[in-house]
């Protein structure tokens, strides 16, 4: 991982921080059937179709295929990726989140899924045939999700599917605001962007591969847009 900037390691830090001292029931609750608030419904429900979404780019029979789950929270993704013949292995920085995907893991998937808690750019997790990284990049600048992209291509043989915060009026100025007034028991600051300006972090990265954007979901509070980056050899 050696073309990642100090910013990437520090922000990692403060998500893996957050979500194993702060959000963790949070998490557990709005992944799981519980009755939630109307501001959280309409986050579980964006994530509902934004997941959605995002299986639709791979095919139905995944028979053979190795998928990495980037980021895999308590598991949702990874357990439909298995259903259809994948074999998955789904990380996530946070033990704890991890602990309930593997309590949650129905016992017909157990032997193609594993979860494992890490960095889900590690080297020594080998190469895959897809990787889908669902609202796990949201905290990452530009420059960063272009290293992470350029750290990725040259162990991807197909597509790797991930979600990032669009660029809109209403989430600039909540980064602005988080940016202005930081407290340290706050969760980490989602950065909006642009499909461009991926598209051109990756370029400066060197990321071998094309990027498209595949669509957008806006739930209430949860706003999320689908972007596809394939490497060059599938392009």
């Amino acid at each position: 991982m050696q073309t990642l900037r100090p910013a990437y390691f520090q922000t990692r830090a403060r998500v893996e921080d957050y979500f194993d001292r702060s959000a963790t029931h949070v998490w557990e609750q709005l992944t799981s059937d519980a009755p939630v608030s109307g501001v959280r419904a309409t986050v579980r429900a964006g994530r509902d179709q934004m997941r959605a979404m995002m299986l639709a780019q791979l095919p139905d029979d995944l028979s053979g295929a190795r998928i990495l789950d980037a980021g895999c929270g308590t598991g949702a993704m990874a357990v439909e990726l298995a259903d259809r013949g994948a074999d998955v292995l789904a990380i996530d920085i946070s033990p704890s989140l991890i602990e309930i995907a593997e309590k949650r893991r129905p016992t017909r998937v157990a032997g193609s899924l594993m979860f494992r808690s890490g960095d889900m750019l590690d080297p020594k997790f080998g190469a895959f045939d897809y990787v889908m990284a669902m609202d796990s990049m949201i905290y990452y600048g530009a420059d960063d999700i272009g290293s992470i992209l350029s750290e990725i291509a040259p162990r991807l043989r197909g597509s790797f599917v991930f979600t990032l915060p669009p660029r809109t009026r209403m989430l600039m100025a909540m980064w602005r605001i988080g940016k202005l007034f930081p407290r340290a028991n706050r969760s980490p600051v989602m950065v909006p962007h642009t499909s461009e300006g991926i598209a051109n972090a990756a370029r400066l990265a060197k990321a071998d591969g094309t990027l498209h954007e595949i669509g957008v979901v806006n739930s209430g509070f949860y706003h999320s847009t689908a972007l596809a980056f394939r490497s060059r050899g599938q392009a």
